[in-house]
């Protein structure tokens, strides 16, 4: 009997050891979940290198630590991270997905290929591993591969608008555009808001010198997509073949906005203001091209021409013989520098050009001719013909622009809303810092804390600093420290203490779930304190705030269930009307739960508690941004419009890009 109850109670004490490491594992897994979630990625990585520590046969955390690693564009790392997964699990669908695109980033495009054959095996019916496979086979220019494919996708998808995009892209490549265009129209008309198939239709346009429809096809798409340079670099080229050089000027203007080192948008706007006489600003854009491409001797002679034209003939000179050095025979540089040094008074340099001119002519037939060109010609970008000087630069090759399914990059913390509010304010080791703002936050409650304290300050931040490696690990020992002081402690006041700054530390960290704990066993003994009241709604809200956008996550190995968070947003509004209770003139409460309010979408409800943080506290910007968001939401355009502008007059300068947006 005694022997059964020793063996009774040692297998319930393995038991019980075994479920307190597994339930050790799922929280370090969610805390760094939570973490990759708030795009804190070096911490996250923290949490999942503990996880590989203490269970390295697991397959999650290398697969999250993968997720991370791609975040921070370390793909090398992140397709390693992704094989240790597959070699503990091989049958996870996400490992072979992320490993692929990593992969791709690489431009490892058959070993993606056998990442993606694998998963399709598993996974069938996935329309983004299909996709991103094809454009694997058109990148390895294994086009009739990649047709087939697409006539499956099309068989299976047929209103899928970016296969008929892959497969023009295709045709392109085959030199079969009027088979590209039928494919373009197909993807037009089932979507016909895409910019991109706009741009496509209209790179056909200007290859057929078909230009007012290329330019049509253009303002669609910049219409659609106005950030993107190409564009307007091409609309550029379309409007020059009609005449329109203030247009095209208008457009590498724009293009150059958007895109300031592009290549394309300073040669050919030089080419232009030198046509319309603006030689000065010419000389500028061959300055940068030259820069950028110090060997480039077309732009070395357009600027040697501008410089012969602007006075300035030893310069000129100078770039002239740099050009003549590599092609001796190119007539139209000699007799260019012949006149530089005629003007020079250098008649003897002059003669010796002017006679191998002569004498060039004499014996066309050993150099060729040199025909005089429509200047409306263009040349391709690596046609360095010199007699091409004076003609616009198009790339050698135009090819469509996809985009690879990628659910990595911001799958985790997928937010996709149409403005973000500032988040809450929480309490922090970190002080609130700004570029432009001098804003101090305070409260009695919390400098109260501060002088019973002593030995760390607490501050009132509501910007979550994204540490160092260093750092993170900093906080980590800085936990270990307090938890063995607690576990040491015979004193009331110390341990209470220890408890509160730990909860802080946990915060930082995001490791809401302990922090929650360490509040919850402060307030047993100080069910009045108010900080830790606001610290546990915020920690809980941020836990709520990660569970209710990764509910349903595609393809994630484990996904967090939603069960209970309306009954956890009740708590965090029962703490905030507890701690409101207790103190009725706490701007930093007010705006809290008038945040918690706007998340749900109870504008009126938020709009009233951010007015009563403002009246508290007339200087916090953030009230006033968040106040006028929840305004225009609720249809009150003007009134929000007045709101952000006095977020803006206060130092949150992100408020004017949102009232540019909203402003009719």
């Amino acid at each position: 009997m005694l022997f059964n109850a020793l063996a009774n109670s040692s297998l319930f004490t393995l038991h019980s050891s075994l479920l307190h490491a597994q339930y050790n594992i799922d929280r370090l897994l969610t805390i760094g979940r939570s973490a990759l979630y708030y795009e804190d990625y070096v911490l996250s990585m923290q949490y999942f290198n503990q996880a590989i520590s203490a269970k390295p046969y697991l397959y999650e955390p290398w697969f999250f630590r993968a997720v991370a690693k791609y975040s921070l564009d370390d793909y090398a790392g992140a397709e390693a991270d992704c094989t240790q997964g597959i070699q503990r699990n091989p049958y996870v669908v996400s490992l072979y997905e992320l490993r692929g695109i990593a992969r791709i980033q690489q431009k490892k495009f058959s070993d993606a290929i056998k990442d993606y054959d694998i998963a399709l095996k598993y996974d069938p019916v996935n329309r983004g591993l299909w996709h991103n496979r094809v454009l694997c086979h058109i990148q390895n220019k294994d086009f009739d591969t990649a047709l087939l494919e697409i006539d499956t996708m099309l068989t299976r998808w047929s209103r899928y608008s970016a296969a008929y995009n892959m497969q023009a892209d295709v045709f392109m490549q085959k030199k079969d555009t009027t088979s590209a265009m039928v494919s373009l129209d197909k993807s037009l008309e089932i979507d016909p808001y895409d910019g991109q198939t706009w741009s496509a239709k209209s790179m056909i346009c200007l290859m057929r010198e078909e230009w007012k429809e290329g330019e049509e096809c253009l303002d669609k798409s910049i219409h659609l997509l106005p950030k993107n340079a190409n564009n307007y670099i091409n609309r550029a080229l379309a409007r020059y073949n009609q005449n329109n050089l203030r247009g095209a000027l208008s457009d590498y203007d724009t293009a150059l906005d958007l895109e300031p080192n592009n290549f394309l948008g300073h040669y050919n706007r030089g080419l232009l203001r030198a046509q319309v006489g603006d030689d000065n600003r010419a000389i500028t854009d061959f300055d940068f091209v030259l820069r950028l491409e110090p060997d480039n001797l077309m732009a070395l002679f357009n600027r040697a021409v501008l410089l012969d034209k602007t006075g300035d003939l030893q310069g000129a000179i100078r770039d002239y013989s740099k050009v003549i050095d590599e092609y001796p025979n190119f007539w139209t540089g000699l007799e260019f520098r012949a006149s530089c040094y005629r003007r020079m008074g250098m008649v003897k340099q002059a003669e010796q050009d002017e006679f191998t001119v002569y004498k060039a002519r004499l014996e066309k037939h050993l150099y060729g001719t040199q025909p005089r060109l429509n200047p409306k010609q263009m040349r391709k970008r690596s046609d360095e013909s010199p007699e091409k000087y004076n003609q616009l630069v198009v790339e050698d090759e135009q090819e469509l622009e996809h985009d690879y399914q990628n659910d990595y990059r911001g799958r985790v913390q997928n937010r996709k809303v149409d403005v973000d509010y500032q988040p809450l304010f929480a309490l922090s080791f970190v002080v609130m810092k700004s570029d432009v703002r001098s804003y101090v936050a305070f409260d009695r409650h919390v400098d109260a804390l501060n002088q019973r304290f002593a030995s760390r300050t607490l501050y009132i931040n509501n910007t979550r600093p994204t540490f160092t490696e260093r750092e993170s690990k900093g906080y980590f020992e800085y936990i270990d420290s307090l938890t063995t002081s607690i576990g040491r402690s015979r004193n009331t006041e110390q341990t209470l203490r220890n408890l509160f700054l730990r909860a802080v530390a946990y915060s930082t960290i995001q490791n809401y779930e302990s922090a929650i704990e360490d509040l919850s066993t402060y307030l047993q003994e100080d069910s009045t304190c108010v900080p830790a009241l606001w610290q546990r709604a915020y920690c809980q809200s941020r836990i709520n705030q990660f569970v209710t956008a990764t509910i349903g996550a595609p393809h994630d190995p484990s996904a967090t269930e939603g069960t209970g968070v309306e009954l956890k947003n009740a708590n965090v509004l029962a703490d905030l009307n507890h701690a409101l209770s207790l103190d009725g003139k706490n701007a930093f409460l007010f705006y809290n739960r008038a945040c918690f309010y706007a998340q749900r979408q109870q504008y009126a409800q938020a709009i009233e508690d951010f007015t009563r943080a403002i009246a508290l506290d007339a200087n916090m910007a953030e009230a006033y941004y968040n106040r006028g968001l929840c305004a225009i939401y609720h249809k009150q355009t003007e009134a929000g419009i007045s709101d952000l502008s006095k977020a803006g007059e206060l130092g949150l300068y992100t408020a004017y890009s949102i009232i540019k947006k909203y402003r009719k």
